[in-house]
């Protein structure tokens, strides 16, 4: 278990918890008394920060000694993708459990899958420290720039649809898939 204690810290898993933490309440605090639902842009707003913060921990230190390591850092590194996502959907979960309704689990738990799957690809391609990067860009392209009609617009969009659109949820699990993978067996750029 020594492991796990010193990779966690190694990767500031306790430092992104605590940012995780912190929007959560802050979310919780802010929609007390929210009248009903809430648009999902605010929704994918506070997932993309969950991820973001989380997404710091995706590099150690010193990325040649990952390298360089005599452990399988495959498995490890795709557990850490899947966590993050995991650790920022519950989060928003968590304050809709105890509070106003932000966005349907169907729609949290697709763009959570999606957010942390940009972000392990912005790991890979840019290094940890711009990991959120991706994540964010695509969250201000869907926020900010009006989308073609159809599944383009879908595609485009797939974080701000609503459940069931089959395009969107395509998306954000290739996009997962194509991350964590890529992540895991490149690692973190240098």
């Amino acid at each position: 278990m020594r492991w796990l204690t010193l990779y966690a810290r190694s990767r500031q898993v306790p430092t992104s918890a605590a940012a995780v933490t912190l929007v959560a309440l802050v979310v919780w605090a802010l929609n007390q008394g929210a009248p009903g639902p809430v648009d999902l842009g605010t929704a994918v707003l506070v997932l993309t920060t969950n991820v973001a913060a989380a997404s710091v921990g995706l590099g150690g230190r010193d990325v040649v000694l990952e390298r360089t390591a005599a452990i399988r850092w495959v498995p490890r590194r795709a557990a850490h993708v899947l966590l993050i996502g995991a650790f920022a959907g519950a989060a928003l979960l968590a304050v809709q459990a105890v509070g106003a309704k932000l966005a349907p689990t169907e729609v949290v738990v697709r763009d959570s899958a999606g957010l942390v799957g940009l972000a392990a690809l912005g790991a890979a391609l840019c290094g940890a420290q711009l990991a959120w990067t991706l994540p964010t860009g695509w969250l201000a392209i869907a926020l900010l720039i009006p989308a073609p009609d159809g599944r383009v617009g879908e595609v485009i969009d797939w974080m701000i649809f609503p459940p069931g659109t089959t395009a969107s949820t395509a998306t954000a699990y290739a996009l997962l898939a194509t991350g964590t993978v890529v992540y895991a067996v490149a690692g973190p750029r240098r």
